[in-house]
């Protein structure tokens, strides 16, 4: 989960002029990789091959 100062932080490293569309993005991928990075701590990861046998099925 990403914290609110997570959010505060990077929302200070943004550039001023920016639309409320580009906000919301930003703050999705944010919390995509936190749960990447949480997922991984957690030990809920693929191997290449379970990687690939799900590429495979999405790039059809």
């Amino acid at each position: 989960m990403i914290t609110k100062t997570q959010i505060i932080n990077s929302l200070d490293k943004l550039p001023e002029n920016l639309t409320i569309d580009q906000v919301v993005d930003h703050l999705i991928f944010l919390e995509r990789v936190q749960k990447g990075l949480d997922d991984s701590e957690n030990g809920q990861i693929n191997t290449k091959e379970e990687a690939r046998q799900k590429l495979k099925k999405w790039l059809k």
